[in-house]
């Protein structure tokens, strides 16, 4: 009974111990499992956010490419101007520096200089002299300087040059202005006021004028100048005159000189506009006649070339405003002609000025009114207006850095504004549609973000580069997807368990190899490779798999103590030594494929049987590269999909009486689908954001073309090509993150997708 009593009071504590220790085990776990659960939870979430993140940040960037333009006044300065209004926006020009500091008005011979700001005069060099009296008319030379022409009663043309001079003192900028005149040229040898002057400076250091005296008639001078010989070091004045054969019945309203010289295009008060070879001044030749307002209700009123002096616009009486460019038939050639390509929003009265910007395809138009309308021609749209006080606006000027405007009205004022429009040439229509650029016949789709010149036109269409994205995808994925799949289920199914340890993870190294290098290995080695031996190539297409045909059936017939059973080593080595051997083949008759397929030169068959010409870094090189970064990817996804088929179904169809091929492609490839789907998006994914194997192995060429010999780029290539080159917060700088966007989206919206199907996939066949 001691006994009893005293094991039984032993046991008593050990049972509350154990019991202890258990809820103790159960405490720790269920807070070990909070724990866990939170802070899977909380990386989910950051995950979540931080891709948010990224999305707000990238339309954040993006968000101002499509900023309306603002404009505010900055100034307003009286200055007396001679003169009536009719006829007087030919004598009088007005200007400022690119600080929006310093201003000056021509009018009538006199030049005034100003503080902006304070309307403070500001004292001109005594040695400048100009008989004011005899200036009747001014002429601008082209968009970029400050370079005029002043016409006088006399028959004669001075040439007028305003600049600016920056000195900094402590800190603080002065702006001295230094005004210069050449030699006055005689442009009428009858001495005829030139009442009209169009005046262009050329390159050369020669100029060209074109005037119309009272007579209405147009004449025509060419300053050439010449270096001085051996014996003398001043350069020579080379003059040529002409005049225009026109019609005493189409009288001359608005004149406009190219920056070579070479044309004229003049417009008349029935609308029209004379388009005219001036090359040689002696003897010019009308090209064509263009009727730019409607027949006998306008005149062409004013005109300007835009940046580049190949488009131009046209301001009418009517108040209309509209582009004209240049084109040449490319099947006849010969003269240009000239075709309106874009009309803007109408103006209330008659068009009184027209000003180019300095830095892009903008433009200013102002009116009889006073209103000035504030344009762009590369995206189509009128971007801002400044109302009219009801007095016409005589003369105006974009600013230097196209960020203000300076005009003269009617009452001698002479206003400034701000103009706030970082990115004008964007649109949605200007980015995603297609554009009338200048120097096509047609509307395109261009991406070109930069050259070698000033005057150049940026070129914004992301397509091509949407396109180059998809193509690459396409041809990339058309490679890799069989052979990765086939890849996964041979090995999965068929191969040996000992050789499948092996093959297996030598196949996943390959998933850790630096893009880099094999686009490296792709540019420098695969590209002249394959330009070297691509009949060999085409016929490796048609040989291997006839090959391997062959070796299936021959297979059949072996003794089985040589077989040693489906997916043996000796199996594996031997379609391995029927593969090369029959890739060896195809290389070694190289040239005889030529012969036979390609009548001898695959180049010149391809471009005359098809048109194709074969670039060597094209899109069969990055359907080799590409393919071979993304197969270990898909083969690795779907052969672990197929191997995680439970064995027990395997072994029930089998032992059912289906064959292995059936039991395959009944259930397993099923039972898997949804694994190998989640296989090829992802290797989807991997492909649309590759950026150095195209970067390097592509050529980079934005093209809209499916051929296979053709190369393209990439949003992902073109960002890493020109983000190093894009200035922050500039056009090409957002439309990057524009691009990046896209592709951000795009993989977005993909793997939803992906995610939508295989969760359906799974669910549909989860009885499996």
């Amino acid at each position: 009974m001691n006994i009893f009593q005293s094991n039984t009071g032993s046991e008593i504590p050990l049972a509350k111990a154990s019991l202890s220790a258990r809820v103790g085990a159960r405490t720790i776990r269920r807070w070990t499992d909070k724990v866990a659960t939170g802070i899977v939870t909380l990386g989910g979430l950051a995950t979540i956010l931080s891709i948010l993140g990224i999305f707000v940040y990238l339309f954040i960037e993006v968000v101002p490419l499509f900023y309306s333009a603002s404009v505010t006044q900055e100034a307003s300065v009286s200055v007396k101007v001679e003169g009536s209004a009719k006829g007087l926006p030919n004598q009088i020009g007005v200007g400022l520096d690119e600080y929006m500091e310093v201003g000056y008005v021509i009018y009538r011979g006199s030049i005034s200089l100003f503080h902006l700001d304070s309307g403070k005069s500001i004292p001109i060099d005594s040695s400048l002299k100009l008989d004011h009296e005899s200036i009747i008319s001014v002429g601008r030379s082209g968009a970029q300087g400050n370079v005029y022409g002043l016409g006088t009663a006399d028959g004669r043309v001075i040439p007028l040059t305003i600049d600016f001079k920056v000195s900094f003192l402590d800190g603080v900028r002065s702006i001295h202005p230094e005004l210069s005149t050449g030699s006055p040229l005689e442009i009428s040898v009858e001495s005829e006021p030139v009442r009209y002057l169009a005046y262009r400076e050329l390159s050369d250091g020669g100029s060209v004028s074109a005037a119309v005296n009272d007579k209405g008639e147009v004449q025509l001078l060419k300053m050439i100048e010449e270096e001085g010989g051996l014996f003398s070091s001043e350069a020579k004045q080379i003059l040529t005159r002409g005049q225009l054969p026109m019609e005493a019945s189409t009288p001359p309203s608005a004149m406009l000189l190219d920056g070579m010289g070479e044309t004229l295009v003049v417009g008349s008060e029935k609308g029209e506009l004379l388009y005219w070879d001036i090359t040689n001044v002696e003897s010019p030749r009308l090209m064509g006649v263009y009727q730019a307002a409607p027949f006998s209700q306008g005149t062409v009123t004013a005109m300007s070339y835009l940046i580049g002096d190949r488009s131009f616009v046209v301001g009418t009486s009517e108040g209309k405003v509209s582009v004209w460019m240049p084109f040449v038939d490319p099947d006849k050639g010969g003269d240009s002609r000239l075709s309106e390509v874009r009309t803007f929003s109408q103006h209330e009265g008659a068009i009184t000025s027209i000003s180019p910007s300095q830095r892009d395809k903008g433009f200013l138009t102002a009116d009889d009114t006073g209103s000035v309308f504030l344009h762009h021609s590369t995206s189509g749209q009128t971007l801002a207006q400044i109302p009219g006080a009801g007095r016409p606006v005589q003369a105006l000027m974009f600013s230097p850095k196209g960020d203000g405007v300076i005009f003269a009205d009617g009452s001698g004022k002479i206003m400034t504004y701000r103009i706030e429009n970082e990115h004008p040439e964007t649109t949605i229509a200007s980015i995603f549609k297609p554009v009338l650029y200048e120097g096509y016949d047609q509307p395109n789709h261009i991406w070109q973000s930069s050259s070698g010149s000033d005057d150049f036109e940026p070129k914004f269409g992301l397509w091509p580069l949407i396109f180059g994205t998809l193509k690459g995808t396409f041809y990339a994925m058309l490679l890799a997807t069989p052979l990765a799949l086939l890849g996964a289920i041979y090995t999965a199914m068929f191969m040996h368990p000992d050789l499948r340890s092996v093959v297996k993870p030598v196949v996943e190294i390959m998933e850790a190899f630096p893009t880099v290098v094999l686009g490296f290995l792709a540019g420098l080695w695969l590209a002249p490779l394959l330009e070297k031996i691509f009949p060999a190539v085409v016929g490796m297409f048609l040989i291997v798999p006839v090959a391997l045909v062959c070796m299936c059936l021959f297979w059949q017939i072996v003794p089985a103590w040589i077989r040693r059973g489906s997916g043996s080593t000796t199996e594996f080595l031997a379609f391995g030594v029927v593969l090369l051997s029959s890739l060896w083949l195809c290389i070694s008759f190289n040239t005889h494929i030529e012969s036979w397929l390609f009548q001898g030169n695959y180049k010149d068959w391809l471009s005359s049987t098809f048109g194709l010409a074969y670039d060597q870094r094209n899109a069969m090189v990055i359907a080799f590269a590409m393919g071979m970064a993304v197969i270990p990817t898909i083969y690795s996804i779907s052969e672990d999909s197929i191997s995680n088929v439970p064995r027990h179904l395997i072994a029930g169809s089998l032992a059912l009486g289906a064959t292995p091929w059936q039991t395959l492609t009944k259930l397993v490839i099923v039972s898997a689908s949804p694994g190998l789907f989640s296989a090829l998006m992802i290797g989807l994914g991997r492909v649309v954001g590759e950026t150095m194997i195209v970067l390097m192995a592509t050529g980079n060429t934005p093209v809209m073309d499916m051929n296979l010999f053709n190369g393209f780029r990439t949003l992902s290539a073109n960002i890493a090509v020109e983000m190093p080159e894009a200035p922050e917060g500039g056009t090409l700088f957002r439309l990057l993150f524009l691009a990046g966007m896209i592709l951000f989206a795009f993989t977005s919206v993909v793997n939803t997708i992906a995610e939508v199907i295989r969760q359906r996939l799974r669910a549909k066949y989860s009885q499996y």
